[in-house]
């Protein structure tokens, strides 16, 4: 085994998105999920021996996964497997030791997952993030681990950055949680449960829960390494405790990032296939096939492969992407070449991801002539002919691959900080541009 600390060079700075001259068709393989391999290396660091990730992905948000469970004293080394995107990766559980500071970056996964699991380690971890990240709700999770009998200093105030008193264990038991902002606070609490001395019991007491898939997504990823969670009602989960079993996991590619390459067969009126796509997966980006066939295109999935192929044009849809509210910045680059306006609700909660995602595009689409508005849960848009400008990413990577997408039918687009993609994805602007070379 070799530790080659892989680590993919994207673009970065302003990025010229290129228009496309005609019809693409393509054949594209997109790297591992990241909401699954930063769950796996998770469960792995607590299982009950080394077990290996086959095709994670590599990108910065893993990569601050990978350095905060490092530090808290697993081990985790690559391993060359002669996989395309970087190599696999083996996980040796070991105490976790604390007395470390871990930077979440701008991981909304790993500030979620780590805090829990800091509680579990023997001493003080110190989490913060980047200055972009900072507004991150956390408050959640502050509470629910003090509710837990989990010591934690914020000084006040309910976010990142805030230490974490480690004594080795934690007790578990019945709490009630408003996960309202984010389900990657019931994700957090539910990886980490096993551990707890008596498992956990956990009650959502918001009205609204984002994202379902991604709960689902952590509690088939525990299932499957022998992990037992009850559903008594909805909103309500029980783990009871126990040590994950160590395996070795194949990480599905990443569907969601997979949205701006299969939009871009409608925007261009061609065909995009992606290779390897699941025949039952939990990532909200599973959706898409139906989402884009509302929307005109049509779809279907030969010899495991997705293809979406453009159909007479692209409809305006009414669409309520509560539990997918990920693919709303792509939903939203399609809806620009619509029929018809397009209304997308159930997304209130996106306004407190990387960036608030709605102001981000509406104020991009208008900076283009284009007509956007902000809803209380989400946004409208209508078609309107677009001009060239730049596209403003906001450090936050879907909106920049927007703007590429964006950029095949309206020339003279300019995302200004291409490199935000390498947070899930490093290889966006050759994996894009391989695509455009089929034109």
């Amino acid at each position: 085994m070799s530790d080659t600390r892989y680590s993919p060079a994207p673009a970065r700075g302003a990025y010229a998105a290129p228009t496309a001259d005609g019809s693409v068709h393509a054949t594209v393989t997109v790297p591992g999920s990241k909401s699954l391999t930063n769950r796996e290396l998770i469960i792995a660091a607590i299982a009950d021996g080394p077990g290996r990730l086959v095709a994670p992905l590599h990108s910065d948000d893993s990569r601050r996964m990978i350095d905060a469970l490092r530090a808290l004293g697993t081990g985790i080394e690559e391993v060359d497997a002669g996989n395309e995107f970087g190599p696999d990766l083996v996980v040796t559980p070991a105490p976790l030791a604390g007395g470390v500071t871990i930077d979440c970056g701008q991981a909304g996964t790993v500030m979620r997952f780590i805090a829990p699991l800091a509680g579990l380690a023997r001493d003080d971890v110190h989490l913060t993030a980047h200055e972009t990240a900072l507004h991150r709700p956390m408050g959640a999770m502050i509470t629910a681990l003090r509710d837990l009998g989990v010591d934690i200093d914020d000084e006040g105030t309910w976010s990142l950055p805030f230490t974490i008193r480690g004594h080795g264990r934690i007790r578990g038991g019945r709490i009630e949680i408003d996960a309202s902002a984010s389900s990657q606070f019931v994700s957090g609490l539910l990886l980490a449960a096993p551990r707890f001395d008596v498992g956990l019991h956990l009650v959502h007491t918001g009205e609204h829960l984002p994202s379902l898939p991604h709960i689902d997504m952590t509690i088939e990823s525990l299932s499957r390494r022998g992990i037992r969670i009850e559903r008594p009602a909805t909103g309500e989960w029980l783990v009871e405790a126990g040590v994950p079993r160590a395996k070795e996991i194949a990480i599905e590619p990443d569907l969601s990032n997979a949205a701006p390459f299969l939009a871009a067969a409608l925007v261009t009126g061609g065909d995009v296939t992606v290779k390897n796509w699941p025949l039952h997966s939990t990532q909200p980006g599973a959706l898409l096939p139906d989402i884009l066939q509302a929307m005109g295109a049509h779809a279907s999935r030969q010899h495991g492969d997705l293809t979406v192929r453009a159909g007479s044009g692209i409809r305006g849809v009414d669409l309520d992407l509560s539990a997918a509210s990920e693919l709303t910045p792509t939903i939203a680059g399609l809806a620009l070449f619509a029929d018809s306006a397009t209304t997308i609700r159930g997304i209130g909660h996106i306004r407190l991801h990387e960036t608030d995602r709605i102001a981000a595009l509406v104020g991009n689409i208008r900076a283009l002539g284009g007509e956007a508005e902000e809803l209380s849960d989400g946004l409208r848009i209508v078609p309107r002919e677009l001009s060239g400008g730049t596209w403003v990413a906001h450090h936050d990577h879907r909106i920049a691959t927007t703007g590429a997408l964006v950029g095949l039918r309206v020339p003279g687009v300019e995302i200004d900080d291409i490199g935000t993609t390498a947070k899930t994805l490093p290889e966006f602007t050759l994996l894009w541009e391989r695509m455009l070379g089929s034109l």
